[in-house]
């Protein structure tokens, strides 16, 4: 089903909706027209589908009926906005997605265990963020090694050569925010000899 053929089957479900909601409410059409100031005729076109609704006609409906206008719509639900995912072991880091959607700017929560590894740094379109939770975090960005620590934070342009990891003295808990770009990379990134 396209967006279009969605949004047609949503706009034909309106009229029916409205006729329920208002017979539900004990309302006649000459009394929802007072009310509102739209005609009877007008009225009843909407509420058998042979005028498309529009905003303008269905504010004042939901006003009279005392209604959100969702009901009238019949707009979906909104889904639990709680992100449930598993977490991800990748090179020997564990990873938590933040974020439920594929594509656009991706968080994760990152979790380094303490290990000492040769940076190696790589670059690649896109841009990134990090911010430490707690533990040491190394970052070698071009020509800089620096450590950060909890609560600090560093962004950078990910074409500039780039590595983090364990300082080796202890596991490292940080937040991760890129672009689509370094989703590609952070996905899709292979150990040399793999």
């Amino acid at each position: 089903m396209t967006d279009d053929d969605a949004m047609d089957q949503v706009l034909a479900e309106v009229g029916p909706r409205l006729r329920r909601v208002r017979k539900e409410r004990g309302a006649t059409l000459a009394g929802l027209s007072a009310a509102t100031g739209i005609s009877v005729s007008t009225l009843s076109r909407l509420e058998s589908g042979l005028r498309r609704p529009s905003l303008e006609l269905l504010l004042p409906i939901a006003r009279a009926h005392e209604v959100a206008l969702d009901e009238l719509v019949g707009a979906p639900a909104v889904r639990d906005p709680r992100v449930r995912a598993r977490p991800v072991v990748r090179h020997g880091r564990t990873h938590w997605p933040l974020t439920r959607q594929p594509g656009g700017l991706q968080a994760f929560k990152v979790l380094e265990p303490q290990r000492e590894l040769d940076p190696e740094p790589r670059s690649h379109e896109g841009y990134e963020w990090l911010y430490v939770l707690s533990g040491r975090l190394r970052l070698v960005l071009g020509e800089h090694d620096v450590v950060l620590t909890a609560g600090e934070a560093a962004e950078f342009d990910t074409r500039v050569p780039h590595w983090f990891g364990s300082t080796g003295e202890g596991p490292v808990e940080f937040l991760s925010l890129f672009g689509p770009q370094g989703e590609r990379m952070h996905v899709r990134a292979r150990p040399k000899g793999a």
